[in-house]
C-alpha cells in the first residue's frame, strides 16, 4: 500500500515521511501556506503510522473514525483550549485500542492558545512510545518556541504549476482546464482541487488582469471594483459549499456544532486563498509591464501589448510592491473590501 498515492506534488516531503514510517519521531510540526496539502499529508501519515498495510484501517483513519486517531479541533471558532490540551495529556498515557500507538492530530494547530500549548509541553518533552503527535500550522511562529522546538518540522511549500496541472489530469480533469486551474491556484493543490470542476476559473484570472485598465480616479470607483473582486470569487466557491452542504445533510440532525464551525473556517481559508491568488495575478501583470518594456519574457502572454505599455516600468514595480502589501494586509485579517478598495485607489493614483 502506498499511503501518499494521489497526493499532488511534495515529492521530497513524501519521500522523507515514507522513510520515517518505520521509525517515527514522537512529535511532528507540519508547516506551510494554506491549501498546499498539509492536512491531507498529515492525515495520510497518521494512517501509515497506525495501519501499516491494513487498507481497511487506512480508510477508517482517513475518515476520522479510527479509535487510535485522536483529532483535536478548536472549540467553536475561538481556539484549542487548555482543557482540550489537558485531555490530550491524560489520553496520551492510555494504551492504544488496536494499533501499536495513538496518534494525536492537530489539523488546525495554529489555533492552539498559549495556555493549551504550555499544558501540552511536558508531554512533548517526555512522550511515551505509544503516542505520536502531529501538529499542523502555517508557520512555526504560530506556536510558542518551546513547543515548536520539541517537534520535527516538516515544511511544505507551494507546488509547481506543472505538477498541479499534471495531478489534476491524472484525476481525470481535461488538460486545458487543468492548466488554467493550476495557473489560478498559485501552487496550492487544495485550492486547485476545489476549483477543478468550476467553469469560471478562466474568468477569474481575466478579471484580475483587467483591473489596471479599469482603475478610476474617483474614490467610489475603487470600492465598486473591490465589490466586483469579492463577487468574482463566489462562483469558484460553489463546489466547496456544495460539498459542505452534502456533509451536513448526510449527518442530518446528528451533525455536531463543531462541523459547522470547521466548515466556516475551511470556507474562510479557501476565500482568503482566492483573494491572495487574485492579487498575485494582479502583481504578475505589473511584473509583465516592466519585463515587456525591458525586452524580457512575459508570463501572461494573452495580455494585449497596449496594456503592457500602460504605465512606466517604475510605476509598474511600485504597483507590484503595493499589491503584495495588500496580500499581507489580508493575511493580517484586514476586511477584504477595505483592503482591496485602498489598494485600487492607490494604484489609480500612481497609474
Amino acid at each position: 500500500m502506498r499511503p501518499f498515492e494521489g497526493v499532488i506534488g511534495h515529492r521530497g516531503v513524501i519521500d522523507l515521511l515514507t522513510r520515517e514510517i518505520t521509525e517515527p519521531a514522537q512529535s511532528y510540526l507540519f508547516t506551510g501556506p494554506s491549501n498546499v496539502g498539509k492536512s491531507t499529508i498529515a492525515r495520510r501519515f497518521s494512517a501509515a503510522l497506525l495501519c501499516g498495510e491494513d487498507e481497511e484501517c487506512f480508510r477508517r483513519v482517513i475518515s476520522g473514525v479510527h479509535p487510535d486517531l485522536v483529532l483535536i479541533e478548536p472549540e467553536g471558532s475561538a481556539s484549542i483550549t487548555v482543557d482540550q490540551a489537558r485531555r490530550v495529556v491524560s489520553q496520551a498515557t492510555l494504551s492504544p485500542f488496536e494499533s501499536d500507538r495513538k496518534v494525536f492530530l492537530f489539523e488546525e494547530g495554529g489555533m492552539m492558545n498559549d495556555e493549551a500549548a504550555n499544558a501540552l509541553l511536558k508531554t512533548l518533552e517526555e512522550p511515551t512510545r505509544a503516542a505520536a503527535f502531529i501538529i499542523v500550522t502555517e508557520t512555526e511562529n504560530d506556536l510558542p518556541d518551546t513547543v515548536a522546538s520539541r517537534c520535527r518540522t516538516v515544511v511544505l511549500g507551494r507546488v509547481s504549476e506543472k505538477d498541479v496541472a499534471d495531478g489534476l489530469v491524472e484525476m481525470g480533469i481535461e488538460r486545458r482546464r487543468a492548466d488554467e486551474t493550476a495557473r489560478i491556484a498559485g501552487g496550492r493543490p487544495g485550492l486547485a482541487l476545489a476549483l477543478a470542476t468550476e467553469a469560471k476559473v478562466a474568468d477569474y484570472r481575466r478579471f484580475w488582469l483587467t483591473i489596471p485598465m479599469r482603475l478610476g480616479e474617483h474614490p467610489g470607483d475603487a470600492f465598486l471594483l473591490a465589490d466586483e473582486a469579492i463577487t468574482s470569487a463566489e462562483p469558484l466557491l460553489a463546489a466547496l459549499k456544495e460539498r459542505q452542504q452534502d456533509e451536513r445533510e448526510a449527518l442530518g440532525d446528528g451533525a455536531p456544532k463543531t462541523l459547522k464551525d470547521r466548515q466556516a473556517r475551511e470556507l474562510k481559508r479557501a476565500t482568503d486563498a482566492l483573494y491572495a491568488t487574485g492579487l498575485e495575478i494582479l502583481a504578475s501583470f505589473y511584473r509583465d509591464v516592466a519585463a515587456a518594456q525591458f525586452g524580457a519574457p512575459v508570463r501572461n502572454t494573452d495580455v494585449p501589448v497596449a496594456a503592457l505599455s500602460s504605465v512606466t516600468p517604475r510605476h509598474a514595480v511600485a504597483g507590484a510592491d503595493r499589491v503584495l502589501t495588500a496580500v499581507g494586509a489580508l493575511a493580517a485579517n484586514q476586511r477584504p473590501k477595505l483592503a482591496l478598495a485602498n489598494l485600487f485607489a492607490d494604484l489609480a493614483g500612481h497609474a
